[in-house]
């Protein structure tokens, strides 16, 4: 049988499952009760099965999403230069640090050599297809925390493949530093999780927090992002320790390792600078500081708390502006300016001619989230299970916080009529209420974030479906509760989700693993295959930083710019270079090339005759307005621009006119790229 390939262009598991459960064999002065002989062997072999079947549903997923990538490229079958250019964009730029320090002899003669086991290439994909494992079991074990059965856990991990589109995309941008990050993030939530539950002996709580600080120093290496991401995390905690709702000891430790991770990690990038302007440390040291400021913060009835919670929120706020911009004083930073001018414009603070701030405005990943995604996160039931336990949590946040802010006044009567129909919400079960509304905010602003939020919206959802206090919660409302019901309830909904799930997926992910394509861009192939060939090793490219990713990577010549764009001189020698894709005159263009000593510039005609943006987010618009002129094609243009004196560069230079050639050579081209050689000029 042959198969012909697409081408692809360019009791059963309750109290069992506590660990240990605070519902039961708890004293009233917090001491825990050992268990009964049965129960403790129960609780081992139900440990273990869940266990199993935690470690098994990781290694399952990488295995799925590693077939998916093999089968999408025929990655075994193809080319190494194939290989190598299927890492687009930026994924080739840090895929090609890790074949740069393989191929160094040092680093050979230091470590014991893979090649023979495994291509290097194949050790690289698995082990971001293995950390894959790590993500889905940190969030089995999480919403297993959260719900005390593995049931949940097993649910978290069905809905996290089932709606894998929305959940990862790992299998087609492997080296993404995202892709590294994530599963250590996951991580990091499953130990806070478990470090907020009640009981924990001290040696529970010191090994917990060494997992905290490893998965957050492990997280803040690998992702660019992190301090964004953490100064939501810290947000988090602010909100509910103002609110009472989770200890405040254990916060401290939290914004404590915050900062030493990121210390840490400034530390081994070469004192990176960026990390010390950042507000999640500025946040967390503000936050310190205001506490020992305000004295009695928790102390009153509910209007003095109130004051004082809107005082400090405003103190530590203040704080928060006035160290941020001291530290950035000092030490002459602007590493994330184009970051903050971006959200200025994206929420509508203002329009901005900024081309860096423009070229992310510009791109759809960082758009608001497509709202096609929530009828795909809905085929499974997961947005409407997630949307019903997102509103009786929050419903009885609510609840907990005003009785927390009231505790000081004298409203018991008020306090015993709510403890009749609600529950207290567990400190972990808080903190992951919060965690998903602000990083659900987060995704509905900024699609490419999304993969934290919907993550974390399995695991959320999961715990809710299994969690005996939701249901308890319920059933009170309508006067129908008794615990029987409520186990019975805890354990057949999700079986019955899990079954629909299982009947509805399984014949389209056996589809989806039985399709074959196989890779297929033979004019990029021609490009890199001509520059080993025809260009000397110590030749300097400029062009696109997606494309010179590619050149670092599958050639090893010298670049002018790529996509690390963390750095200020780099922004603006990204976008001198973008000068190729304006109206500037040959002599201009030459001198700004050869100012960075470019040898050779590759001319994209999918940039230069870009149809993929609507005007105004077209790369040559954005280089128009912000050199002043005015933009190609039928619209509006703003009052002040006018027009060049000079065509388009990009599209002159193939005239071959005098003006061009003698600054110019053509030495390669296809249906797709066009190098020239620059000539140097005393």
């Amino acid at each position: 049988m042959t198969t012909v390939r697409q081408r692809r262009l360019g009791k059963g598991t309750e109290a069992a499952e506590d660990q240990p459960s605070e519902e039961t064999s708890v004293k009233p002065d917090g001491k825990i009760l050992p268990d009964p002989p049965g129960g403790k062997l129960w609780n081992i072999l139900s440990i273990t099965v869940g266990g199993i079947v935690a470690i098994s549903l990781g290694l399952l997923t990488s295995v799925y999403v590693a077939t998916l990538h093999e089968n999408d490229l025929w990655f075994s079958n193809i080319k190494e230069v194939e290989r190598e250019i299927s890492f687009r964009t930026e994924c080739g730029l840090y895929y090609s640090y890790y074949k740069q320090m393989i191929q160094a002899a040092s680093i050979q003669q230091g470590i014991v050599n893979c090649k023979q086991y495994l291509e290097p290439v194949y050790f690289y994909i698995y082990t971001l297809f293995g950390l894959q494992a790590v993500y889905v079991i940190a969030l089995y074990v999480t919403s297993w925390l959260l719900s005390g059965t593995w049931l949940s856990g097993l649910l978290a991990a069905c809905w996290y493949i089932t709606n894998r589109v929305d959940t990862t995309r790992v299998e087609f941008t492997i080296p993404l530093r995202e892709n590294w990050a994530l599963p250590f993030f996951a991580v990091q939530i499953a130990a806070i999780t478990y470090l907020l539950r009640a009981h924990l002996q001290p040696a529970q709580e010191r090994l917990t927090l060494m997992a905290v600080f490893i998965a957050t120093f492990l997280f803040s290496l690998t992702w660019q992002f992190n301090q964004f991401m953490m100064l939501i995390q810290a947000l988090a905690l602010f909100i509910l320790d103002s609110l009472d709702m989770i200890p405040t000891a254990k916060v401290t430790w939290l914004y404590i390792i915050q900062i030493s991770g990121l210390l840490l990690v400034c530390v081994l990038q070469f004192f990176n600078s960026m990390i010390l302007g950042s507000l999640l440390i500025s946040f967390n040291v503000s936050v310190l500081i205001a506490r020992t400021i305000q004295k009695n913060l928790k102390k009153g009835g509910l209007l003095n708390r109130l004051g004082k919670l809107i005082l400090h929120v405003l103190l530590v706020l203040c704080l928060t502006l006035l160290i941020n911009k001291f530290i950035k004083k000092i030490l002459n930073l602007e590493s994330d300016e184009h970051i903050f001018k971006f959200l200025k414009a994206k929420f509508g603070f203002g329009a901005t001619r900024d081309f860096d701030a423009n070229l992310y405005l510009c791109e759809e990943a960082f758009g608001l989230l497509p709202l096609n995604t929530f009828s795909r996160l809905s085929s499974t039931l997961l947005f409407y299970v997630y949307g019903f336990v997102l509103f009786l949590l929050t419903v009885a946040a609510v609840i907990v916080a005003f009785r927390n802010l009231s505790s000081g006044s004298n409203q018991v009567h008020l306090k015993d009529k709510m403890e009749e129909y609600t529950v207290t919400l567990k400190p972990e079960a808080a903190y992951s209420l919060v965690h998903t509304v602000l990083f659900g905010c987060l995704a509905l602003s900024t699609m490419r974030m999304k993969y934290l939020w919907t993550s974390h919206m399995c695991v959320f959802a999961s715990f809710g479906l299994c969690s005996a206090e939701v249901w308890k919660l319920i059933l009170k409302c309508l006067h129908l509760y008794t615990s029987q019901r409520t186990q019975v309830i805890k354990y057949s909904i999700p079986i019955i989700t899990l079954l629909y799930i299982s009947f509805k997926f399984w014949p389209g992910i056996m589809d989806e693993l039985s399709e074959l394509r196989e890779f297929y861009d033979p004019d990029t192939v021609e490009l890199m295959n001509w520059i080993k060939s025809n260009t000397p090793n110590t030749a300097v490219f400029a062009g696109s930083m997606q494309l010179l990713a590619g050149v670092k990577l599958c050639t090893g010549r010298t670049l002018t710019n790529h996509p690390h764009y963390e750095d200020k001189n780099l922004r603006e020698r990204t976008k001198q270079i973008y000068q190729i894709y304006a109206k500037r005159s040959p002599g201009e263009v030459h001198g700004i090339l050869r100012s960075f000593g470019t040898d050779y510039v590759i001319l994209e005609d999918s940039i230069c005759f870009e149809r993929r943006h609507s005007r105004g987010c077209r790369l040559r618009d954005l280089l128009d307005v912000a050199n002043g002129h005015i933009m190609d094609g039928l619209g509006d243009n703003e009052p002040d621009l006018k027009p060049s004196l000079y065509p388009r560069f990009c599209e002159e230079i193939k005239k071959n006119l005098p003006s061009y050639t003698m600054h110019f050579t053509r030495v390669f081209q296809n249906k797709t790229f066009h190098v020239y050689k620059l000539a140097k000029h005393k």
